[in-house]
């Protein structure tokens, strides 16, 4: 079974932006915390003067850490096209992998990893790179999903679910952070997606790396299914 973290499936995935957005897509309507505005708030609480965004993809992200918190920051990703849509944005963006960052040690007070982890094949080494250009009281900030993620649309599609248990989620998350960092909080994110629209279900099920079932033409409308995810903060 390809997995997540194959390179040669993170290069097509992420070769165009249509995948993501179609994935982006399924959370225009929700429920409960924002991910994104509990990601933003634990960046913004750190007070960032110099942050790394590792695997920032677009840069939408990097873009309001620079205009809003006024810190130095720098991109990095697997992909010349989210590497050039991020400079479309006025990022300092480059082509990288978080495996071997072309830093100096101790570059950076803060790291961001948002909702990318998963996809590095050597996790360990990518995790030990982040630790190395950490400053000494420098912050990891790293969010993923959890194995309830999308647990309604997942069975849906017949998404196999052996396909997540190995990779960086909620549940093992911690314990691969503390093999590189002394202290590790974790914030548990739930709440709820609502679909209307059918095709944005499909586009969601037609953008899966891994291969999945089609969404039926009887599915129930709306749809709804729980958004699960944890935020990290790790420090050395």
């Amino acid at each position: 079974m390809t997995h997540l973290n194959d390179p040669a499936l993170v290069q097509e995935q992420y070769a165009v932006e249509h995948n993501l957005r179609a994935r982006q897509a399924l959370y225009a309507e929700t429920t409960g915390p924002d991910p994104r505005a509990v990601l933003w708030e634990t960046i913004a609480a750190l007070a960032p003067e110099r942050v790394l965004e590792v695997g920032g993809g677009e840069g939408w992200l990097a873009q309001r850490i620079a205009a809003e918190l006024g810190a130095e920051t720098t991109l990095v990703d697997l992909s010349p096209r989210m590497v050039e849509l991020a400079r479309a944005r006025g990022v300092d963006a480059h082509v990288g992998d978080v495996q071997a960052l072309p830093f100096p040690d101790a570059t950076f007070d803060t790291v961001v990893a948002a909702w990318m982890l998963y996809h590095v094949p050597d996790l360990d080494r990518g995790l030990s790179e982040i630790a190395r250009v950490l400053a000494p009281v420098g912050r990891l900030v790293a969010n993923t999903g959890s194995l309830r993620h999308l647990e309604e649309l997942r069975a849906l599609v017949q998404y196999p679910s052996e396909e997540r248990e190995w990779s960086f989620n909620a549940e093992n998350g911690e314990e691969a952070l503390r093999r590189h960092f002394a202290h590790v909080e974790r914030r548990d994110v739930e709440g709820t997606a609502v679909v209307r629209d059918r095709h944005v279900l499909v586009a969601y099920q037609r953008s899966m790396s891994i291969p999945t079932s089609p969404v039926p033409d009887d599915v129930p409308l709306p749809f709804v299914t729980r958004t699960v995810g944890a935020v990290f903060v790790a420090a050395k």
